[in-house]
């Protein structure tokens, strides 16, 4: 962070803006921040790359990793007419979608993972950023029966932001944005091999009121398993930052276990797959 901490973007992070002054938080400072809606973004996959680039819950202090398949790095394909990432990705921190709780709305748990994030600014933003966010809407995919919410949400830095309020703004100014997401969402994992993904609400997506409501509730799951009041499974709760959490660690701690990772082995070559575009018939 910016007093030099190692800190993990998973639980380290305050989910709300207003709460970074007590952190140093690296994050530029929102022009709005008045907003109550106004949530901390951790960016793990820039728009338009196809690295698979995700927080690593199961090791400690969560570092930013890409993700590895059969000892391969993985990279997502791009369906006809996508390149990548459509948005700027990512995930807000100090949320938990727990596997064991079971959505009212979804009827399935949830994917073990914190929240993710479709960031739709017209700016490219770097992974690892941590940007403040408004939240405009929410869409529920189920991923091999698990509920995993996408959160829909812009820049709060962004020249356009101001103009964004809900999700009805997203149609309004960016048309077509969101049936592109559906389409992405939908078909991403076909040329694997896998099946089309399902929507919860007949692909409808929700607006700000509810997705506020799934980030209450995600925040509130956070904070059981940080505090060891529910089973976190093999998520790594390793903190530097978070008062009274049992799994909190010293500086000197946390320094020791960032020494003890291995230096990054140099980036292996891809097999050319980000570069392939795949046609899939209807």
């Amino acid at each position: 962070n910016a007093a030099g901490h190692y800190i993990s973007p998973f639980h380290d992070i305050p989910l709300k803006v207003d709460a970074e002054k007590e952190k140093g938080i690296p994050t530029k400072k929102a022009r709005s921040d008045g907003d109550e809606n106004l949530l901390h973004m951790v960016v793990e996959v820039p728009r338009w790359t196809n690295a698979k680039m995700e927080i690593a819950t199961e090791e400690p202090l969560n570092p930013i990793k890409q993700d590895m398949k059969r000892d391969k790095p993985r990279y997502v394909a791009n369906v006809f007419p996508h390149k990548g990432y459509i948005w700027n990705y990512g995930a807000l921190p100090q949320t938990w979608e727990d596997p064991h709780h079971r959505d009212k709305n979804t009827g399935c748990c949830g994917d073990n993972d914190p929240i993710d994030v479709c960031e739709i600014g017209s700016k490219v933003l770097s992974r690892g950023e941590v940007v403040p966010v408004k939240i405009l809407g929410v869409l529920a995919l189920i991923d091999q029966g698990e509920t995993d919410w996408k959160l829909i949400a812009i820049n709060a830095n962004d020249p356009e932001a101001d103009k964004f309020h809900d999700i009805d703004d997203v149609k309004k100014y960016k048309p077509g944005y969101l049936e592109a997401t559906i389409h992405w969402l939908k078909f991403y994992k076909v040329p694997e091999g896998k099946p089309e993904n399902n929507f919860a609400f007949n692909g409808e997506f929700k607006d700000k009121a509810f997705a506020l409501d799934i980030i209450k509730s995600t925040h509130e799951c956070w904070k059981a398993m940080l505090m060891k009041k529910c089973d976190a499974g093999a998520i790594n709760c390793t903190n530097s930052q978070v008062c009274d959490s049992p799994f909190r660690c010293t500086q000197e701690e946390a320094r020791s276990l960032v020494e003890l990772v291995s230096p990054a082995s140099p980036s292996r070559e891809s097999d050319g797959e980000e570069q392939v575009w795949h046609f899939l018939g209807k």
